[in-house]
């Protein structure tokens, strides 16, 4: 079953990566592979009340995350819709792209420590969106928004959901995993940076759209519907850590808060006025191939951790490699392959807390490698596979493009990391 179960995951994964020359959308790919990789499992594993069970636990948490980026994505086009992000764009008057990837990648690095690496990518990308009007420069900062948010995420506990998973497990403390983890994920930020700056050396902004110039709401409209967006945003990790509830239902409440509020502010108008601006036109607007395509991902790599196969590939990587540094490093490169959260989730299980007490270097070094790991490859993150859907990115120009500035980010954080334990600890 085991060796079944990763052929079939090993064929969908190319199947996505592979998505042009096939001319098959990687959302199919995903759904197809993850119904069959189920229906393997529930046939050979004979058990159907312990299929069953899993996979409505697995649904449960797939529903989390896909409602999460629903209402994330549909404030931030409803933000949009009001030419919100005016508030932000006005303010930047720099015409060199050198000096606007900086800017870009360091809002995105400290916003993302404050919402979390999947919301932040969505508002950066869509702001990029205001600023640049040529698809080719968009992408290298998307994928420069790719690196800075996961990067920004891996240092707070409310950043990265891998990171949320270790504070909430007691693995690390809030304070813990910011003292050891920021300064790497300063490095992985900055070397990328320093890189792409140079590239994008003499390129241009270049003059906005007259279309974009042209305003369909009034100032007050603009600056209410922002900052009601984007406190509701930021309101999530306050909403998680008051009421304890999961962050999606921070999210939808910031939703109908959004939309009650555009419903007040343009009652008055005309149905033809207010139509361009209402949640009902946002809503579809939003990319649901890229929505579809979380849905089978999640579900896939579902049945690798619930078959136990992410178990003992952790507890393979115990027994070959030993070295606790190495086997961490690995598991964050792996992390671009498969999702971070089930890696993460089985190494919480194979290492004891009680042996391995809070904030011991085992886990502030999981916190950031299974974090940043996740920028080599497009569909690594949940912060990539965002952005793909939102700039349509390419599997492959992103490994030709991005990865190598990722994998000298990754390095240059794993030694600032190491360096900084030997020295303080």
């Amino acid at each position: 079953m085991h060796t079944l179960l990763i052929v079939v995951f090993v064929l969908a994964y190319s199947a996505i990566a592979f998505e042009h020359p096939l001319r098959v959308n990687k959302s199919a790919s995903a759904l197809l592979g993850a119904g069959i990789m189920w229906t393997i499992y529930a046939v050979t594993t004979g058990n159907h009340h312990l299929v069953t069970e899993q996979l409505n636990e697995n649904l449960a948490a797939t529903a989390q995350i896909i409602f999460f980026l629903l209402g994330a994505m549909t404030i931030v086009e409803l933000v949009d819709a009001h030419d919100g992000f005016e508030v932000i764009t006005s303010r930047i008057t720099t015409t060199s792209q050198s000096v606007l990837i900086v800017l870009i990648g360091i809002v995105t690095f400290f916003l993302s420590a404050m919402l979390d690496n999947l919301t932040t990518t969505i508002v950066m990308v869509s702001l990029t969106k205001k600023l640049l009007e040529k698809h080719d420069d968009r992408l290298i900062f998307a994928g420069v928004i790719v690196i800075a948010a996961n990067a920004g995420g891996a240092w707070s506990p409310i950043g990265d959901v891998t990171t949320t998973m270790l504070w909430i497990g007691g693995q690390i403390s809030s304070t813990g995993v910011v003292q050891s983890v920021f300064l790497a994920s300063v490095a992985d930020l900055i070397i990328p940076l320093i890189v792409v700056s140079f590239m994008l050396r003499g390129k241009t902004v270049g003059e906005k759209s007259e279309q974009n110039a042209v305003k369909t709401t009034t100032q007050f409209e603009r600056n209410l519907m922002f900052i009601v967006g984007l406190g509701s945003l930021v309101m999530v990790p306050i909403f998680k850590e008051t009421t304890h509830l999961p962050p999606f239902m921070g999210v939808l409440g910031g939703l109908g808060v959004l939309w009650v509020v555009g419903e007040l502010v343009h009652r008055q108008k005309s149905d033809e006025e207010k139509q361009p601006l209402t949640m009902v036109h946002a809503l579809t607007k939003i990319d649901m191939a890229s929505i579809v395509f979380f849905i089978g991902i999640l579900l896939a790599v579902a049945t690798l951790e619930d078959s136990h196969i992410l178990t003992s590939l952790a507890a393979w990587l115990n027994r070959t490699i030993g070295e606790q540094s190495i086997i961490v490093a690995v598991i964050g490169v792996i992390s671009s392959i498969i999702d971070n959260v089930p890696l993460v989730a089985a190494s919480m299980g194979m290492y004891d807390i009680h042996q391995f007490a809070t904030d011991n270097f085992l886990w502030t070094f999981l916190a950031f490698c299974a974090g940043t790991g996740g920028s080599l490859l497009i569909i690594g993150s949940a912060a990539g596979v965002a952005a793909m859907g939102l700039e349509k990115i390419n599997f492959f120009w992103y490994v030709k493009k991005i990865s190598g500035l990722a994998i000298l980010g990754y390095i240059a954080g794993i030694l600032v990391f190491l360096v900084q334990f030997r020295l303080f600890n």
